[in-house]
């Protein structure tokens, strides 16, 4: 999609059914980034991960999205925000029967570059390559959650 074809003009970069639009790119003034996440409801969602250098701000602009950091789940609406430190474990989902919207800011930045490699993988048609999709995720600092344990009866 050509920028100049959206609101503002900025990339719309779409990862599966999820939207990223990023408003701000770390420059050579800011490490900080800022994006739109628009999430439809029932969308397939990255599996739970965390950062190993970039702290992460969600604020809801509007919709419900449900938010988990470590073992705090929270549905937020607009207005509502959640924090991640460094390296804990947080996901996204939107259960919801609206579709939800959301300003993501990432200090370091993680770059718009990480979405269009995520999306060359995400839309290459039939199951994304999970291998290659850890091993993109990893290259950004981006380490998936080991599945939890199952206990044996």
């Amino acid at each position: 999609m050509n920028p100049s074809d959206t609101p503002g003009g900025q990339e719309v970069i779409r990862v599966g059914q999820l939207e990223i639009r990023y408003l701000q790119e770390a420059a050579s003034d800011s490490r900080m980034g800022c994006f739109e996440l628009t999430v439809p409801p029932g969308s397939n969602v990255p599996p739970p991960h965390s950062h190993r250098a970039n702290e992460e701000l969600v604020y809801v602009l509007e919709g419900t999205l449900r938010y988990t950091v470590g073992s705090v789940t929270r549905d937020l609406l607009p207005g509502g925000s959640m924090v991640t430190p460094c390296g804990v474990v947080h996901a996204f989902s939107n259960p919801h029967s609206v579709t939800a919207r959301a300003l993501v800011i990432n200090t370091p930045d993680i770059g718009a570059q990480y979405f269009r490699d995520a999306s060359a993988i995400v839309n290459a048609g039939g199951p994304p390559d999970r291998a290659k999709l850890v091993a993109m995720m990893q290259g950004y600092g981006i380490v998936p959650a080991a599945p939890p344990a199952t206990t044996q009866s």
